[in-house]
């Protein structure tokens, strides 16, 4: 029996994660892919030897990864080393700093250095997002999201106010926590989840488990080796790589997708197409307008995770006491969220956050350098970004970490690139520049996102940030696996 022919576009997290269970359940798949590697997002590059991940840098939630490489009998430790972060990461207050221990009991001694029985309160806390973190990944995300009776399961009912789903994260914190630092603190998790947290649903409370009890890890070599061990892994599964390949089209038949087309003339036939690219860009330039799920009008209601302004730089300098991951929360949050948020425009005084992996790992940099990655977190759409923007901006974290460390940076650059809103267009055809895809708002959560199943289409799916279960590298490969065995359980 000749095995069904998939095409996946894209090689990102959700792109390799959808390959590698297609190829696994019997399926015959194709990877298409616009660059020259795969990873998406979160490609890598090296320059005068500098290594830097382009994108995410956070490894939290390890157990979502031992759950996909244990998917196909291995574990992670046959692709890469992790290593537990300790302090997890330091924030820059206004008035100071402060190392978050990975240590529980540490963590409990600093909250209650802070506020009086803080310790003890964190322990209710922590039961009831550990509470969240195992029914939400269990009996939640890992949903289609096409039916609200993928929902109808006894634990989850029974759980369903426990779960906090109609309270806000910011109101919970509240309840438990007054120290503004322990509730800035505690907010800051769901900052990935791309809305503010008083309109994140408190269920997300999952995601302070999943920083304080489970960790913040580091694979030796950078985040790029998670994307290396994937793509492996989808090579050993028989999934096929064709990179530098731009898909200018869907071609589509009575309601039936056929093929994909690329602008070197390559036609890659189907039987079933996903989507692993920018869904929004999917949509509105490769299908026709009679085979799109969704109008502008729609698109353009959505809630966006905010955009970024990056930068990554490299030093001829250590910079004495940095650590991997540092939060520069030492100006007040609330202008800056307006500014993201309510009254869209560039910051006025942003908070920032820096990542230097060559602190933990000295293959990153050269001997006596550093590699610096500064995101300042910016609107969603927010265009204008050219080099006087940027300059300006690159200016003010310098100060600020000069402010702090007692070195100015710009005396040692060797190496700087820059990236923002028009490089995630132009390199990801991403909707209004997105980096991490739709907030996590109640009212786009689960069934109120985008179908990862075309409404048009009868064999077009999509998978990663834009639709189930939402942004974040643990959710695309979740999504991957989610749509795999949709497509299978559908198409065969």
């Amino acid at each position: 029996m000749v095995s069904q022919k998939v095409v996946v576009v894209g090689a990102g997290f959700a792109g390799l994660s959808a390959a590698s269970f297609l190829a696994k359940l019997g399926w015959d798949v194709t990877v298409v892919e616009k660059h020259d590697q795969p990873g998406g997002r979160a490609r890598h590059f090296k320059a005068d030897g500098f290594t830097f991940d382009m994108g995410p840098s956070w490894y939290w939630m390890p157990d979502v990864f031992d759950r996909y490489f244990g998917s196909f009998g291995r574990q992670t430790c046959d692709f890469y080393e992790l290593i537990r972060l300790d302090p997890s990461y330091r924030i820059y207050w206004e008035d100071g700093e402060m190392d978050v221990p990975a240590d529980y009991d540490s963590l409990k001694i600093l909250f209650e250095s802070l506020e009086t029985g803080a310790a003890e309160k964190l322990d209710f806390f922590m039961a009831e997002a550990a509470y969240k973190y195992k029914v939400g990944i269990n009996k939640l995300v890992f949903k289609p999201g096409q039916s609200i009776l993928e929902f109808l399961d006894k634990e989850l009912i029974a759980g369903l106010f426990k779960l906090d789903v109609f309270n806000d994260i910011k109101a919970h914190i509240g309840k438990y926590f007054k120290h503004p630092q322990i509730r800035q603190m505690m907010e800051f998790p769901v900052l990935f989840l791309g809305a503010l947290p008083e309109n994140t649903p408190a269920l997300y409370s999952l995601m302070n488990y999943a920083d304080v009890k489970l960790g913040t890890w580091f694979p030796k070599g950078g985040m790029y080796k998670i994307v290396e061990g994937m793509h492996q892994l989808a090579i050993e599964q028989g999934v096929k790589f064709n990179f530098n390949k731009t898909i200018i089209g869907i071609d589509v038949v009575d309601g039936c997708a056929k093929g994909v087309k690329t602008a070197d003339d390559m036609y890659y036939q189907a039987d079933v197409v996903v989507g692993a690219a920018d869904y929004h860009f999917m949509e509105t330039k490769l299908l026709d307008s009679q085979y799109r799920s969704y109008s502008n009008a729609y698109w353009e209601k959505r809630v966006m995770a905010p955009g970024c302004l990056i930068y990554y730089v490299g030093v001829n300098k250590k910079i004495p006491g940095l650590q991997h991951h540092s939060l520069f929360f030492d100006v007040p949050f609330g202008r800056h969220a307006a500014e993201i948020y309510t009254d869209p425009q560039w910051p006025t005084d942003p908070l920032f956050y820096l990542s230097a992996t060559s602190v933990t790992d000295n293959s990153q940099a050269p001997e006596g350098c550093e590699n610096l990655f500064f995101l300042i977190p910016v609107a969603a759409g927010l265009t204008g970004d050219d080099n006087k923007v940027r300059d300006h901006y690159f200016d003010i974290l310098c100060e600020r970490l000069l402010e702090r460390t007692g070195i100015d940076i710009r005396k040692h650059i060797v190496y700087k690139r820059s990236y923002a809103y028009s490089d995630f267009v132009n390199d990801y055809s991403a909707f209004k520049g997105n980096a991490y895809g739709l907030a996590n708002t109640l009212m786009q959560t689960a069934i109120l996102k985008p179908s990862c199943r075309s409404k048009k289409v009868k064999n077009l799916y999509y998978t990663g940030q834009l639709t189930v279960p939402g942004p974040g590298v643990p959710p695309s490969l979740i999504s991957g696996e989610v749509v795999a065995k949709l497509i299978d359980s559908e198409q065969k």
